[in-house]
């Protein structure tokens, strides 16, 4: 069998930011066809979006539930293969269960859902269910992070003695969900978003990008949790110090009150060896230094880089690729997937990267020891 992988979108209607940006990626590779959706609870929405993407009114549905059962019953050759879930955290949890259970495969927004109960009940739903399931940590799409993530596996940087990684955004240095600016609206209510504000926004992805590089876990951590904004009901500002195997240190920061800050995801990993350098606003280099040489600076499509940076380069050197590429990464290398199960073929190793179920409920994990840690007296908490 040989087509594009049919996808259905749920969420990501007018006034969504993150559902255009899975569309876009999505479509990069020519690899997947958006089909049929939900895009808003109001249908009237949904019908709106559907039209401006020019989709079949007749796979525009009112409710989830309604899209997956008739989608399940359409002939093989018509059905959707792919279920996108780009809603809160606080709907991931009942689209995806019931995704997985139809027999389709799904891509979710991260964090993974709404509590650690969930997590942990999801995690046998994929495995029971035998279908594909990816999450969309995309920082770790970017070519000059899998280099990151080579290097470190082949100790070119000895063993690991520090990591700082830090994610630092201004956009909720006012109390901006007070104006029902959307965005902030959901992000800052724990019925949407969970028991983490800034945390589970964007400190989950840098601990994934860290975890990603480094492949071991931190095993203990000490938290500093914060509200500055007077009036938010979430942290706002987090700082953590960490723990590793063989007595790596670490320190992770992630604030949204930062003012004046963007995206600014950064992480510099230092071994006995060398160290790295990586920065989200800067991400199509990697800078390598040395303890005996000179530094090197890495960039995307040069010369010298390994396998995995390359296979996930779409342009020559000196052609930026940036935001959606790193996210159509994890779609391509998930249509990939699909595609080799329909062939009943070994897909090749580096399309098997992209965050998957067990990096959704370690996130999960991670983001209930840091707020434990930070109420609690004992500061030092273990995984």
């Amino acid at each position: 069998m040989s087509r594009k992988v049919r996808m259905a979108m749920i969420g990501g209607g007018p006034g969504a930011f993150i559902g255009a940006i899975h569309r876009l990626a999505s479509a990069m590779d020519g690899q997947i066809d958006l089909v049929a959706g939900v895009f808003s609870r109001e249908y009237s929405r949904t019908l709106e979006t559907g039209r401006s993407l020019f989709l079949d009114e007749n796979r525009l549905y009112p409710s989830y539930e309604e899209m997956l059962r008739k989608e399940s019953l359409r002939p093989e050759d018509e059905r959707v293969d792919l279920i996108s879930v780009v809603t809160p955290n606080n709907m991931h949890y009942g689209p995806i269960k019931m995704a997985l259970e139809s027999g389709f495969h799904v891509i979710c927004d991260k964090p993974l859902c709404l509590s650690l109960e969930e997590a942990y009940s999801l995690r046998e739903v994929v495995l029971n269910s035998g279908k594909i399931f990816a999450l969309t940590h995309n920082y770790t799409g970017y070519p000059m992070v899998k280099q990151a993530r080579d290097m470190v596996r082949k100790n070119q940087l000895g063993s690991i003695r520090k990591v700082i990684v830090e994610y630092t955004q201004g956009w909720l240095s006012s109390l901006l969900e007070a104006t029902d600016q959307k965005q902030a609206v959901w992000r800052t209510d724990p019925s949407q978003a969970g028991i983490a504000g800034s945390m589970g926004d964007i400190g989950t992805h840098a601990v994934q990008l860290m975890e990603y590089i480094l492949d071991m876990r931190v095993t203990a951590v000490c938290a500093d949790v914060s509200t500055l904004v007077e009036g938010r009901l979430l942290d706002d500002d987090v700082s953590i110090l960490m723990r590793f195997p063989q007595g790596a240190r670490g320190v992770l920061h992630a604030s949204q009150v930062c003012t004046g800050e963007e995206n600014n995801l950064r992480i510099r990993i230092y071994g006995e060896k060398g160290s790295l350098d990586w920065s989200q606003m800067e991400p199509n280099t990697l800078i390598y230094r040395r303890i005996d040489a000179p530094q090197l600076i890495y960039r995307t499509g040069s010369y010298g880089l390994g396998n995995l940076a390359m296979s996930h380069t779409r342009l020559p050197s000196g052609h930026p690729e940036g935001y959606l590429e790193a996210f159509a990464n994890i779609y391509r290398n998930v249509a990939k997937c699909i595609q080799a199960e329909w062939n009943d073929e070994e897909v090749e190793e580096i399309y098997k990267d992209f965050p998957a179920i067990d990096d959704g409920v370690r996130a999960m994990e991670f983001i209930y020891k840091v707020i434990e840690s930070g109420k609690s007296r004992e500061k030092w908490l273990t995984f």
